[in-house]
Formats: C-alpha cells, sequence, structure tokens
C-alpha cells in the first residue's frame, strides 16, 4: 500500500482520514478532495474524479484507507522540511489576524468549511475537536502543525 510513501506520511494520512471518517471506516470521495486540500497537495479535481472511480472498483462510494492512500500517494509531493515549516507558518499568520500565537476554533471552522461545504456541523465538530486536544476552543501554532503534517 502507497509503496512511495514513508511511515511518517502513511501515519499523517491515517490521522487525517481517522479525523474525517469519524469510526465509519470509510470517507467519501468529496471528503478526498478535501483532505488533500487542508494538507496542501495541489490536485486537478478530473484527475481526482478519475482516480477515485479507479480504486472505488465496486462505486459505493466509500473509500477505506488504503484506497485513500493509493489515491492521495499519487498527489502527495515531497517537500522539504524548512519550506514546509515557512509555509505553514505563513498559512497560520493569515487566520491568526490579531497575533495571539492562535486562532480561535471558530475561525478553524469556516476555513474547513471553505474547503469543503458539504461537510455538517457534526462532521466539522468531530474535525476540530480531534485538532484542540486541549479543548481550550482554540488552535495554537503547535495544533495547527501537527493537524497539517501529522507531527
Amino acid at each position: 500500500m502507497g509503496e512511495e510513501l514513508d511511515k511518517d506520511q502513511i501515519a499523517i494520512l491515517q490521522k487525517a482520514f481517522d479525523s474525517f471518517a469519524q469510526g465509519k471506516g470509510y470517507i467519501t470521495p468529496e471528503m478526498v478532495g478535501t483532505i488533500l486540500r487542508v494538507m496542501g497537495q495541489a490536485f486537478n479535481e478530473q484527475t481526482l474524479r478519475e482516480l477515485i472511480a479507479e480504486v472505488d472498483e465496486d462505486g459505493s462510494g466509500q473509500i477505506e484507507f488504503t484506497e485513500f492512500v493509493i489515491l492521495a500517494s499519487k498527489f502527495i509531493v515531497e517537500e522539504d522540511e524548512e519550506t514546509l515549516q515557512k509555509e505553514l507558518k505563513e498559512a497560520f499568520r493569515l487566520y491568526d489576524k490579531a497575533g495571539n500565537g492562535y486562532i480561535p476554533t471558530s475561525s478553524l471552522k469556516e476555513i474547513l468549511r471553505e474547503l469543503d461545504d458539504k461537510l455538517t456541523n457534526e462532521e466539522l465538530d468531530g474535525i476540530v475537536g480531534e485538532i484542540d486536544e486541549d479543548g481550550s476552543g482554540t488552535v495554537d501554532f503547535n495544533e495547527f502543525i501537527e493537524m497539517m503534517t501529522g507531527k
């Protein structure tokens, strides 16, 4: 499964998958695009649809983790750690308008909703709950980094 990916990348994908699957063991094709966008992966919608059709052989619309890894491995581009940190710091700063070192979970929900307008409030709460581990109602830079990189 995903031979080109190292164990860290697979762990990142597992965390993202689990956040969206919320215990169901699968995600929908729409969620695949959302996860790739959240992870900062560029992709072509048409290519993604074709690959999903290829991976989801029975046409169930349910993408299991192994199928997700196969799909995601086609989009993941290696970036060096320093470049990634810089890009994530810049992205965080865009949402931390006041410069407090954190963003409210309400802003995170808006970001996720922009990435995928089909997410329900219940799904958003579940995703944000996974990220806001300390229950503070805010996401600090470390939590944001962990969400984006799985580290």
